[in-house]
C-alpha cells in the first residue's frame, strides 16, 4: 500500500511540474518573420499568436495573395518555434526526472522519448 501512495504522490508532483511548464510556455514569446521582416508574428511558447506586424509597403490591394502568403509563412514559423521550445522543455524535464530515478547515473541505453 505504501508503494501505491508513493506512486500517487509522484504522479501529483509530475502533474504540478507539467502545469508549471505550461505556465512558463504561456509566458514565453517567440517571433518569426517573412519577406525580409515585412511581416512579423509574435506568439506564446504554446503557439498562440499574440500580434502581427505588417510593413505598410507590403499592403497592395492588387496583390493581396502575396500578403496572405507572407502571413501564412510567418505564423507557421512562429508556431514551429513555439513547438520546438515546448519539446525542448519537456525533454529537459524528462531528463531531470530520469536523473532523480537513476540517482544521476547514466543508463547504458537511450530511452525512447
Amino acid at each position: 500500500m505504501a508503494d501505491l501512495m508513493k506512486i500517487l504522490q509522484q504522479a501529483q508532483e509530475m502533474q504540478g511540474k507539467l502545469q508549471k511548464l505550461q505556465d512558463e510556455l504561456a509566458q514565453q514569446t517567440v517571433k518569426a518573420s517573412a519577406g525580409g521582416g515585412m511581416v512579423t508574428v509574435e506568439a506564446t511558447g504554446q503557439g498562440t499568436v499574440r500580434s502581427i506586424k505588417i510593413d505598410p509597403s507590403v499592403v497592395n490591394a492588387s496583390d493581396v495573395e502575396m500578403l496572405e502568403d507572407l502571413l501564412l509563412v510567418a505564423v507557421t514559423e512562429a508556431q514551429k518555434k513555439a513547438q520546438e521550445i515546448a519539446q525542448q522543455r519537456a525533454q529537459e524535464m524528462q531528463q531531470e526526472e530520469l536523473g532523480k530515478l537513476t540517482g544521476g547515473m547514466p543508463l547504458p541505453f537511450k530511452l525512447p522519448f
